[in-house]
């Protein structure tokens, strides 16, 4: 699953407001309580479930008016009341505290007891795969050692805004964004997102590409068990973080986990982070991929089991496929001067598998916004072109336009599995939201500054009309592709035009509207030509000319005609959007029986046909006998 970054910035316009309105000068007032006012039975109480005492109550008895402060053994809430689950027998402390106008109050530790272990507390998969069990214990790691090796994440940490939690990232069925692919947050129990999806972000940072997280190392391990309680192993005194035992506590409820004398296995470079948490989320948890996010910072800590670690291997390097194209790639590239490819603006982008294969299949402007993670913007599209100019079969000149940037020159080469070689990095930014940089979508190069063309497209005249340029990713089997389309701007003079065939017995002609032009008839969407035409009207797609050459035989004029006719084209395309009516350069006069051409170059491309035929101005009313007239369509030529 692919995923582009999404960017949570309400709070940050909300703290620009508020500091915008806010008087120059503030002064607390003075707590309307104090510490020694927060005292149990009085301030709050501890009561045991009457039928089950490992369930403890923590209420709140100062009133709505008072935001209760809880710190508790399952880590920090805020509510009225709290409930507790307390499988494991021992002595448990509880802190109280409340927002006041001026500031935050809390009163003194007290604790409560559990006298017995309870173990349906415990059995529950998410104790049983953190910890094996109870009598078990179970070691993790986090994924990434001093070889910069992750054997299942793409690195050791993601980044998330500190909203996420296990609802948001999982269906009601049980599927999760890791493993859905790709992953669609409109069906988590929680979708925890707008209705287009922009409202957070997260992001699965690759350790290639982001070094500056952490220093690779060798960390230490982190043991879970269930053995006369739950207790916690960290061993990091080889790392300089030194070692220690503890306890912990899991909210099932929730996918919380709280720690007691110890910390989870970390880099130390989060360390202020650590020190700072007010709680752990588990983001993520199977029998040998766990992840815990960091609140409030949003830090994931990525760990793998042990049994997975040392069960692990190197995946075998094998050659990638090379998906087939039309022709040789230099074929597709460009041709004997040059072609012009641009992004298309209709799917610029997407993800493939190593077969070419579409992931997303993406294929409209709203469907890239209606992921909540995928950047569509418009005029970044649009600006990102290349250029291609052969210089030999395996190779030539390029030129990389993007959107807010120089253009960028150099030489290319090609190899036998299709990957372009430009020679130098090319990067450029094609989509991004209003969110900041996290949220681009950038058009990237491989550290080896290669693209690989992966697929082509021709259209009904065998012309490659797109090509789908592709990066190979690091992190996963898969490719990163970039679609271009043949840009209207190409001229090549050296191509040929493509030859349409027509069966004349099929051609309408004479005064077909009554108007006195002589009109030979090939398509007419209103005529009779619809049902059973001369020609295939799906093979009408071109941008640069249409030349249509015919004979007309058997004119024998009345006394008095004119004897000289303009002769041109009329042509509307399949939807109105390209059309000529004669009056243009591409004209002809008929002065009698011969053979002729006509012509138009169409504003843009042109696609299927509405009308199709060749208007002889004013011909018909001077004919003699148009039963004695003959015509046939020798060419059509199309490019």
């Amino acid at each position: 699953m692919n995923k582009i970054f999404k960017f949570f910035i309400t709070s940050l316009m909300v703290a620009i407001i508020f500091a915008s309105c806010s008087p120059d000068k503030y002064e607390m007032s003075d707590p309307d309580v104090k510490s020694e006012d927060l005292v149990e039975g009085i301030a709050f109480k501890i009561e045991y479930d009457k039928t089950n005492p490992n369930i403890v109550y923590l209420t709140n008895l100062m009133g709505s008016r008072y935001t209760p402060l809880w710190k508790h053994p399952q880590g920090r809430s805020q509510e009225q009341k709290v409930t507790l689950k307390m499988p494991f027998a021992g002595t448990y402390e509880v802190t109280f505290g409340v927002q006041t106008q001026g500031g935050l109050v809390y009163g003194e530790t007290v604790t409560f007891e559990i006298e017995k272990f309870y173990p349906e507390f415990v059995n529950n998969e998410l104790w049983t795969m953190i910890s094996g069990g109870v009598g078990k214990s179970k070691t993790w790691y986090l994924d990434l050692d001093a070889n910069e090796v992750s054997r299942h994440f793409a690195g050791p940490l993601y980044f998330f805004t500190s909203t996420y939690s296990w609802d948001n990232l999982h269906t009601p069925s049980g599927d999760n964004y890791l493993d859905a692919d790709p992953w669609n947050w409109k069906d988590a129990i929680t979708p925890l997102a707008g209705d287009d999806g922009n409202s957070l972000w997260y992001w699965l940072a690759d350790y290639p590409g982001n070094k500056w997280m952490c220093a690779a190392a060798d960390f230490g391990e982190m043991t879970f068990d269930l053995i006369g309680g739950a207790n916690i192993h960290v061993d990091q005194q080889n790392y300089g973080l030194g070692s220690h035992n503890g306890t912990y506590i899991l909210d099932v409820d929730k996918h919380t986990i709280s720690f007691s004398d110890a910390n989870p296995l970390y880099v130390s470079e989060r360390a202020d982070e650590i020190s700072a948490a007010t709680q752990f989320r588990i983001l993520y948890l199977s029998e040998d991929f766990m992840q815990i996010m960091i609140v409030p910072s949003g830090t994931c800590l990525n760990y793998i089991s042990k049994d997975y670690r040392d069960s692990w291997t190197p995946p075998i390097q094998t050659e990638d496929p090379v998906p087939p194209i039309d022709g040789t790639a230099n074929d597709v590239l460009t041709t004997t001067k040059s072609k012009a490819w641009t992004l298309s603006e209709i799917a610029p982008y997407d993800w493939a598998d190593l077969n070419g294969k579409l992931i997303n299949n993406f294929s409209t402007q709203s469907s890239y916004i209606s992921t909540g993670w995928a950047a569509y913007k418009k005029d970044m599209i649009a600006a990102t072109k290349f250029t291609f100019t052969a210089s030999n079969n395996a190779g030539g000149k390029f030129i990389f336009s993007s959107y807010g940037n120089a253009d960028v020159e150099g030489t290319y080469t090609l190899d036998a599995k299709n990957d372009i070689d430009f020679g130098q990095p090319l990067s450029a930014v094609i989509s991004e939201t209003n969110f900041g940089w996290i949220s681009t979508t950038k058009l990237e190069t491989t550290s080896e500054n290669k693209l690989r063309l992966l697929k082509t497209k021709t259209d009904v005249f065998g012309t490659i009309t797109d090509m789908w340029l592709a990066q190979r990713l690091t992190t996963k089997d898969q490719y990163m592709v970039y679609h271009f389309i043949l840009s209207t701007d190409n001229q090549d003079a050296n191509k040929p035009g493509t030859i349409l065939s027509v069966d004349n017995s099929k051609i309408a002609y004479g005064n077909l509207e009554g108007n006195g032009n002589l009109r030979i008839e090939l398509y007419n969407e209103y005529g009779n030509t619809k049902t059973d035409p001369p020609i295939d009207k799906s093979q009408f797609k071109f941008s640069d000319y249409m030349n249509v050459t015919f004979t007309i035989r058997g004119i024998n004029l009345k006394a008095g005609a004119a004897g000289a006719y303009k002769a041109g084209i009329s042509f509307a395309d399949g939807d109105w959007s390209v059309q000529y009516w004669g009056g243009g350069s591409g004209d002809t006069t008929i002065t009698g029986d011969g053979t002729y051409t006509v012509s138009f170059t169409p504003s843009n491309l042109a696609e299927g046909l509405m009308v199709y035929a060749i208007d002889i101005k004013n011909l018909a009313a001077d004919i003699a006998n148009m039963d004695d007239v003959f015509v046939t369509i020798d060419k059509i030529e199309i490019k």
